[in-house]
Formats: C-alpha cells, structure tokens, sequence
C-alpha cells in the first residue's frame, strides 16, 4: 500500500484517479501522458513534476491495486489455505468490479518481480513445480477477456466461468 494518500481534488490526487481508470480499462501501452494529463485537468508537466513519467505513475497506481489485491488473496487463503482456485477468484471478482482488470492483465513495462505470482507461489508451488506460472498465466488471460467483454459492453461472467472451470 503506498505511504502517502494525495489529498482529494489535488493535482496528484485527480492524476491518480485518471491513471487507474485509463490503466484500469486499457492498460499501459494504449495509454499516453497527453490523455492522461487532460483526463486529469493537469498539464503533462505536472504528470512529470509528480511522477517523473508515465512508468513512474503506472507504477504508483499499479503497487497500490497489487498491493489491494494482496489483500483480498491473503484473506482468502487464511479462510481457505488449500482452494487456490478460490483465492483467484476472489482477486479476479476483485479486479473486475474496480474496472481494474487490464491493469494486471498485463506484465509491469520494466520491473520483472511480480508480487502477486510470488504469493502464489507460497501457496502453490511445491517440490520444484512451477504450478504458480501456470495458474497465473491463465488468471492473467482471464483478466485480459473479462476486460476485452466489458469494453465491448458484454458480460465477463462467461470469462468468470471458463477460469472457474480451469483452476477448480
């Protein structure tokens, strides 16, 4: 969870708010400083001025929904330590009703670490076998669809299901 919380209305605050709707719904590559600083009602010097670029304030918005999603799997797996498909499910739901789901559909632009598939693995992964990759692969492809059926106005519950259906 981020350190700082930007005070409601601020320059920082309206940018944090436009990146993870923009990120949210479109990811990083399809999004640009131009939109994102109008969006905001900024100038694309104070995107700079804040978070020295768009990697940077992606980052920012991509640790805090990481860190909520964390969360939620972290509470899920303390009721229910064995149902990896249950603890996948909760982020999923999750991600896809805060309009969050291509924001972690997708690999971070520079950082290779990835929080979530290293929680997974302490659940997951035993004796050598990388079940977590492959969990994390197709709940990623998951979230890619459910975020490809809302932009196009459809129901990602078909999506929910497939996925179910995979890690059960």
């Amino acid at each position: 969870m981020r350190s700082w919380v930007p005070v409601p209305g601020t320059t920082k605050a309206r940018l944090v708010d436009q990146a993870l709707t923009e990120f949210g719904e479109r990811g990083f590559a399809a999004v640009g400083v131009t939109e994102l600083a109008r969006g905001a009602d900024v100038t694309i010097g104070s995107l700079y001025h804040h978070f020295g670029s768009k990697v940077g304030l992606y980052t920012v918005v991509r640790e805090d929904v990481e860190q909520r999603v964390l969360d939620r799997m972290e509470g899920a797996a303390a009721i229910r330590p064995k149902d990896l498909g249950g603890v996948l499910l909760v982020a999923f739901d999750y991600l896809v009703r805060a309009g969050f789901a291509r924001l972690l559909a997708e690999p971070h632009p520079e950082r290779t670490a990835d929080p979530v598939e290293a929680f997974l693995a302490t659940l997951a992964d035993r004796d050598g076998t990388p079940v977590s990759r492959l969990l994390i692969a197709a709940w990623r492809a998951a979230l890619d669809a459910a975020a490809d059926a809302m932009r196009d106005g459809q129901d990602p519950a078909p999506v929910r299901a497939a996925l179910r259906g995979l890690i059960r």
